[in-house]
């Protein structure tokens, strides 16, 4: 009888929880919607914070903040770790909002031809021909293999500690630039592709194609910030090929990872090291962060904990959609229904699959379906979606990402600026390399 009172607690605790999350995203997606767009001028361009920049900054200061809060108020680390697993499911919403623009627009895609095929080698290529040379003459040694052989998310993680293990230099690598890309990833890259595009250097549909970099925040930071910058037209280019761009390196990328960059950053290294490498304190990162010290586990969600997610990933971006682009309509709930069942069914199908193939792939499937030639409700579907804001659906996501944000800050800050310098230099280096070689064929 205890232990079901006590079982019966421990869901009543994290239900609370998880609303208590939710109401505190809420009031941070209103707020950032609030303050809406600021442009910055620096040099010959700009930098323009877009309300999701805002909410990310915003979430990481609740968490922050939280230490000095009651703790009925604040979001302390469970409450972050459980924002971490929200983010997870919450960002197949998002990935089916990007399935249905995709599915209307697969002429522009086929269209794109080599660019959007061979973009992907600038993806994985990028980060070491930026990266390594820095980290070398900044005096890291082995640990700049894991730094910079990709922009090092989850599969990279697993690819390193395979290939040497999480507690070697090169694991160490590999964690400092997954928690540098994890606290700071989506706004460094949203700043910079930002940036870039006001230079109107590129085409946009080449800087679309370079934020498709496997990683779904930051993929949507990226291609907000250009098609903000973009007609309505040219902006639904960018996101559709940004989700092109972004399958295909799930997808592939591992495999790009595994036998492209990874061996390239080791000959790198190896040819390098003797010519420009530096014996600094950086030399000696045994102090960086540990396996168990950086948030790699997540509360695995049921379905029960996934419906929720959607649900509330959806309410907040129908709040973004009316507070920030003033539309809230019946065509709009609609819209949101779509994406949800979208989700569902991409869902049930990885389930069905015994999830041979990731939840990001069949949803995305599913969603192009819905849109494609081959659905006889295509117009219907896309007039209805069409009533949701892209970027109001991306919002919510780094609203979450940014509450997750505070546990990782004690291990962030046992990095030293060298390695997280090397990491910006990487996820810098995976967006230009995919955006010259997609000019080049474009």
């Amino acid at each position: 009888m205890q232990h079901i009172q006590a079982a019966s607690f421990g869901e009543h605790r994290a239900v609370s929880a998880t609303v208590k999350l939710y109401i505190w995203a809420a009031i941070i997606l209103i707020g950032a919607e609030l303050i809406g767009s600021v442009s910055i001028p620096l040099g010959p361009g700009k930098v323009v914070l877009l309300p999701m920049v805002w909410a990310l900054l915003l979430g990481a200061a609740v968490g922050l903040a939280s230490k000095r809060m009651p703790g009925t108020i604040g979001v302390d680390t469970r409450a972050q770790v459980r924002s971490a697993s929200i983010l997870q499911p919450a960002l197949l919403v998002f990935i089916a909002k990007l399935g249905l623009v995709v599915g209307g627009s697969l002429p522009v895609v086929f269209a794109s031809g080599w660019a959007l095929v061979f973009q992907e080698f600038g993806h994985f290529v990028g980060t070491v021909l930026l990266g390594l040379p820095v980290a070398l003459l900044l005096g890291i040694k082995r640990e700049a293999v894991g730094a910079t052989f990709s922009v090092g998310r989850e599969p990279s993680l697993a690819i390193i500690g395979e290939r040497y293990g999480m507690d070697s230099p090169e694991g160490r690598g590999v964690l400092a630039e997954y928690l540098t890309g994890t606290l700071f990833g989506a706004l460094f890259i949203a700043i910079v592709a930002g940036f870039i595009t006001s230079l109107n250097i590129f085409h946009p549909n080449s800087l679309a194609m370079g934020s498709g970099i496997g990683s779904g925040s930051m993929m949507a930071a990226a291609a907000g910030a250009i098609a903000a910058q973009q007609t309505p037209e040219v902006a639904q280019q960018v996101m559709t090929l940004a989700a092109a761009a972004n399958l295909i390196t799930t997808t592939i990328g591992t495999y790009f990872t595994l036998f492209i960059s990874l061996p390239l950053a080791v000959w790198g290294y190896r040819v390098l090291e003797p010519l420009i490498g530096r014996t600094t304190k950086a030399s000696n990162v045994a102090h960086g962060p540990s396996h168990d010290e950086v948030s790699l586990e997540t509360i695995e969600l049921g379905w029960a904990g996934k419906i929720s997610a959607w649900i509330a990933a959806s309410a907040l971006a129908l709040i973004a959609n009316y507070v920030g682009y003033k539309t809230l309509s019946g065509d709009a709930l609609a819209g949101m229904g779509i994406m949800i069942f979208a989700v569902f069914v991409g869902e049930g199908l990885c389930a069905l699959f015994k999830r041979k193939l990731p939840a990001v792939c069949m949803v995305s499937v599913v969603a192009m379906f819905l849109t494609s030639p081959a659905c006889p409700w295509a117009a219907e579907i896309t007039r209805l979606t069409n009533s949701v804001n892209m970027l109001a659906v991306i919002t919510p996501m780094l609203t979450f990402a940014g509450l997750s944000i505070a546990k990782d800050l004690p291990a962030f800050r046992r990095l030293g600026w060298r390695i997280v310098l090397v990491s910006f230099l990487a996820n810098l280096g995976t967006f230009i390399g995919a955006v010259l070689i997609a000019e080049f064929f474009h």
